[in-house]
């Protein structure tokens, strides 16, 4: 396959901006090499079995491109640099997801305030408000672990 010239690629971004869909379809397979070569480049960079594949990281980067309406593609470079910014920005929103994900994902946070009391029993038992919530912590778990010194108060 001959490599596309320079030309060939910003008249067919600039022919892709003005709305010719015709212009996209032959754009697509002269740059599809090097959006793949750089998706390559920064998954090289991520940690080891990352679960993002080259061509998935692609297709994300040519979905989000297609979509970018009214954009005025300059020249190869500038299409090249936005591609590569978009990928970046995948990988980054790849990665907060999976963190939110590892962290809880969304799960409801419920203070203690608004959980049933603990032992309003024992509470009530000690003098203190039997509608006041609690925490009793057993004496052994606050002990220190053997060859350390016990913490004072």
């Amino acid at each position: 396959m001959t490599t596309p010239s320079t030309h060939e690629i910003t008249n067919l971004l600039l022919a892709w901006s003005e709305g010719d869909k015709g212009a996209l379809e032959k754009l697509t397979p002269l740059v599809y090499h090097e959006l793949h070569r750089l998706a390559q480049g920064y998954l090289r960079r991520e940690r080891a079995g990352h679960t993002l594949q080259t061509s998935a990281l692609v297709n994300e980067a040519y979905l989000r491109l297609i979509d970018a309406n009214g954009m005025r593609w300059q020249n190869r470079a500038h299409f090249f640099a936005v591609s590569a910014q978009l990928m970046r920005r995948i990988l980054v929103d790849f990665a907060r997801s999976r963190g939110y994900q590892k962290r809880g994902a969304g799960a409801a946070v419920i203070a203690l305030d608004e959980t049933a009391p603990i032992s309003q029993e024992e509470s009530a038992d000690r003098g203190g408000d039997p509608g006041r919530h609690r925490i009793h912590v057993q004496p052994k778990l606050l002990a220190a672990p053997p060859g350390i010194p016990p913490l004072t108060r």
